[in-house]
């Protein structure tokens, strides 16, 4: 069996791809940085093609779908976040973020999810985030484009179950994460982040038993209980203060360091 990864060089993408390569499965990975995508096939047994793409390109995400050819599980593991006033951070950024975080995993889902059909078998996970089930000031565009993720992969999921398919489609919505998402997007955490060994796997084994949506951790299972039963208009002030101790955090850091 095949499995193709994006966002593979690094953080949860990477260690997926450990993951996977332990349980016998043939990857794909994908991702803009040679030598770590390098250095994982180093590390994996089974067979592994690295393909070196950036796919906040439409044209580039339908050229990995030619090159891919058949596959058995599809991860749309890439992404990243901007953090900052809406009105203050970079729109160039920001576009990128949207074509990376949305326009690829609609474009990669759609044409994989065909052959799926087709099949009648195979796997897809979309990595979105606790975020997508939220409002994000100071985060808004990257809180939006998870919520983007979440809603597509639940529109699916019911549209292949009206079609009794035997096509499994999950998304992953994890809480902080010890990945280089954190320095990219330039914020930080108070709070322990979960190790992206342990949510890659604990995504991976709960995908292949079918699990629609799977939320790593204790403590975000509850914070997404918690999303369900807070007014919108409770959260938004609570995400912006949590927000804002972390810009201050990071200040604070960048200062000692």
């Amino acid at each position: 069996m095949k499995a193709l990864i994006t966002g593979a060089s690094s953080g949860i993408g990477r260690d997926m791809a450990k993951y996977l390569g332990k349980q016998g499965f043939d990857l794909i990975l994908v991702a803009r940085n040679k030598e770590r995508l390098e250095e994982v096939k180093s590390e994996i047994k089974t067979n592994v093609e690295i393909i070196i793409m950036d796919l906040s390109s439409e044209e580039n995400c339908i050229n990995l779908y030619n090159q891919a050819g058949d596959i058995d599980i599809l991860i749309n593991n890439a992404g990243f976040g901007v953090f900052g006033l809406f009105t203050e951070t970079n729109i160039d950024k920001e576009i990128e973020m949207i074509k990376t975080n949305i326009v690829e995993v609609h474009i990669l889902t759609k044409l994989f999810l065909k052959d799926m059909v087709k099949k009648n078998k195979g796997y897809i996970l979309n990595v979105s985030s606790i975020a997508g089930f939220l409002p994000g000031p100071l985060m808004s565009t990257y809180y939006s484009t998870k919520s983007y993720v979440l809603r597509l992969t639940q529109s699916l999921q019911e549209e292949l179950r009206r079609q009794k398919l035997n096509v499994k489609l999950s998304v992953l919505c994890p809480g902080p994460t010890a990945t280089q998402f954190l320095e990219r997007a330039n914020v930080t955490f108070k709070t322990k982040s979960a190790s992206s060994e342990y949510v890659a796997k604990y995504a991976i084994d709960k995908m292949l038993l079918g699990k629609r949506i799977i939320v790593p951790t204790f403590k975000i299972k509850c914070a997404k209980f918690l999303c369900k039963i807070i007014p919108d208009t409770i959260l938004v002030k609570f995400i912006y203060y949590i927000q804002k101790r972390r810009k201050n955090r990071l200040k604070i850091l960048k200062k000692l360091t």
